[in-house]
């Protein structure tokens, strides 16, 4: 068994935390919001006040948080992960969805403190993490992704090698890019069924069966028929925007065509405008309501 740190205890990160826990490991976790740790402590982890001292006498490192100003947050400055006193040649698994100029970046910073880094972003629900089913894209020295292999086990189903460093980022880019099209699209899919006075309940069944229904289109457009935005959320409208952004970003940086990714982070700016970031990224349906026709009709 090994000593880890967990840094991070949001939606996810509270799930592969306990994973750690429950494999035997000792991990040491930290969250801004300490309380949120009391569970993993009930069942034998270690809270630590700063990332400095979680990160004491670790073998790996992992990190799951929201962006790339929290990730800076926790890894570096005086009581940062970065200043502690680690095993030397321990691990950095950063898995958030962060962008890639910052995960080269802090590769380099953690490199030359002595670590092995892994980019380890991931995929899955919530429920995904907390059944150490998720799936990791990796972007590191195959060497490093053997080693650290016994330790990344308890989290996931899957891992996926996409290369060096900044491959498993620039993957999980270009999978959200594409998944915030799919959710725009959707919404406007159903806006226009309802305008044209259709049955949505009707709609979203019909639509689940269809060529065009894979798993995030299902998923997405029976929870906009149950208007569940305000409960159960599992990825808030705020988060989905940033993992537009960046994905946006990286494909302007590459020159690559992005016309529908560059629309979809338009209406998520407009959503998160809106005064709905902290509500599920499905409340986009209720944006189109707003800014379309207000009246259904039947077609003649």
């Amino acid at each position: 068994m090994a000593t880890m740190a967990f840094l991070g205890l949001g939606r996810m990160g509270f799930g592969m935390a306990a994973r750690l826990v429950a494999a035997g490991h000792e991990v040491r976790v930290f969250n801004r919001s300490p309380e949120k740790a009391a569970e993993l402590v009930a069942a034998g982890a270690v809270s630590a006040r700063t990332p400095r001292e979680a990160v004491e006498g670790a073998e790996a490192i992992i990190a799951m948080v929201a962006d790339d100003a929290a990730s800076e947050a926790v890894w570096l400055g005086e009581n940062g992960a970065l200043a502690g006193d680690f095993t030397p040649g321990a691990f950095a698994v950063e898995c958030s969805t962060l962008s890639r100029p910052w995960v080269l970046t802090l590769a380099a910073q953690a490199g030359a403190r002595g670590l092995r880094y892994l980019d380890s972003p991931v995929t899955g629900l919530p429920e995904a993490a907390a059944a150490g089913e998720l799936t990791l894209f990796v972007g590191a020295d195959a060497a490093h992704l053997e080693a650290a292999g016994p330790l990344l086990e308890p989290l996931c189903a899957r891992i996926v090698h996409f290369g060096g460093v900044g491959a498993g980022t620039a993957y999980k880019l270009v999978q959200n890019l594409f998944g915030s099209i799919q959710i725009a699209a959707t919404a406007e899919a159903l806006r226009t069924a309802e305008l044209a006075g259709l049955d949505l309940a009707t709609v979203v069944d019909t639509l689940s069966r269809s060529v065009a229904a894979g798993p995030t289109v299902v998923r997405v457009s029976r929870l906009m028929l149950e208007q569940a935005h305000d409960r159960g959320i599992t990825f808030t409208s705020a988060l989905r925007l940033k993992d537009t952004r960046i994905g946006a970003e990286q494909a302007d940086a590459l020159q690559a065509p992005n016309a529908l990714g560059s629309a979809a982070r338009d209406i998520f700016e407009r959503l998160v405008a809106s005064g709905r970031g902290d509500l599920n990224e499905t409340s986009v349906l209720e944006l189109l309501r707003e800014q379309s026709g207000p009246n259904a009709q039947p077609l003649a």
